[in-house]
């Protein structure tokens, strides 16, 4: 599942039919791209921070610019914004957004269910990433000099966690947003 999100190159043709309508650019001086449209790009782009965050911090630590405990302090507080902002955000989209989206465009169903897969497969991800920044954090107060062996597996689940978001987020725009656009939902 993680693969099919990382190689996808955006959406399938066929489902890009209101963007083309409706192109990114075009997008803020739309009459119904409300203010709720861009609050929900807005936490788009706090996700890619907080992902830039974590991969950033994780690369200093290796580089060794930075101490274990400083690295455990700040992958504890910016993984545990971007795990809880994440979950929250994507239950909201499978249970109301979506499905309101479905019913509107169901032309696009298809690229719903596609995100929603997205949505899976970030979990997956996100639970494993969670349990190795748990791991950093414990050991940056028992045994610092054991931190190190633990953050390649949380560098490689940042890095995947990154990838899939700016894939999926990109793709979740360019498919919500035209749908929102063409039905003057959310205004």
């Amino acid at each position: 599942m993680t693969e099919t999100v990382t190689l996808r190159q955006g959406l399938p043709d066929e489902m890009q039919f209101l963007l083309r309508a409706h192109p990114r650019e075009t997008w803020p001086d739309h009459p119904n791209f409300a203010r709720s449209v861009q609050n929900w790009m807005g936490a788009h782009a706090t996700f890619r921070t907080l992902a830039s965050y974590v991969t950033e911090d994780t690369a200093r630590f290796l580089d060794k610019e930075i101490d274990e405990r400083t690295y455990a302090h700040t992958l504890a507080k910016y993984g545990h914004i971007l795990i809880r902002n994440l979950h929250g955000h994507h239950t909201w989209e499978d249970r109301t957004f979506f499905p309101e989206l479905g019913a509107a465009e169901g032309r696009l169903q298809r690229g719903l269910d596609i995100l929603e897969a997205d949505h899976e497969a970030l979990d997956a991800t996100l639970d494993s990433f969670a349990r190795g920044a748990n791991r950093v954090v414990q050991l940056a107060q028992l045994s610092p000099v054991d931190v190190a062996r633990e953050v390649p597996g949380v560098e490689k689940d940042a890095a995947t966690i990154a990838a899939l978001l700016d894939r999926h987020l990109a793709d979740e725009e360019d498919l919500v947003v035209p749908i929102i656009l063409e039905h003057r939902l959310r205004g």
